[in-house]
Order: C-alpha cells, then structure tokens, then sequence
C-alpha cells in the first residue's frame, strides 16, 4: 500500500489519520509520518493498516495504476479455510 493509496482509503471511508491509527493501535503521527512520505514503516505496521481498511470495505487496485474503491459487499471476507497455506501467515 502506498502513501496516497492509504490517504485515498481514508478519504472514502471518511476515517481522520487518528481514526485509522485507533484501529490498529498507533500512534497517529505514526499513520502522518507515513501518508506524508517523512517516515518508512515496517512491513508489518503497513500491512495492519492496510488490513484495517479492508476490513472496513476498501479494495486495493493495481489495474494499469495503483488505486483504491470500496467493495459492493461490505468488506473484506479474509481467507477461507481451504485456501489457508503457511504462505498465508506472512
């Protein structure tokens, strides 16, 4: 997830940088320093926030250029069970 992708989320589900960061339990200058591009996450912290908003009905777009929309069935229904690998726990 970029900066602006997560800026873009944000803008359609209507959440502050502080309401992002509550979800995942960060600190909000830490969601600024990373939409503003002064500050590098670990992986781990961007793919929580990333999850955060799927959770709440954003899917990510990387169709000829990275972008966001919300999802018409009301959020992200996660990995099913028959397609759980160890690949899945990274």
């Amino acid at each position: 997830m970029s900066p602006a992708q997560s800026r873009a989320a944000r803008a359609l589900l209507d959440w502050s940088q502080g309401d992002l960061a509550g979800k995942v339990g960060l600190g909000e200058d830490v969601v600024t320093g990373f939409e503003s591009g002064s500050s590098d996450l670990a992986s781990g912290q961007i793919e929580a926030l990333r999850s955060a908003l799927m959770a709440a009905g954003v899917v990510f777009t990387n169709d000829g250029s990275a972008g966001v929309r919300l999802s018409g069935r009301g959020g992200d229904e996660g990995t099913r069970l028959g397609a759980l690998t160890t690949e899945n726990d990274r």
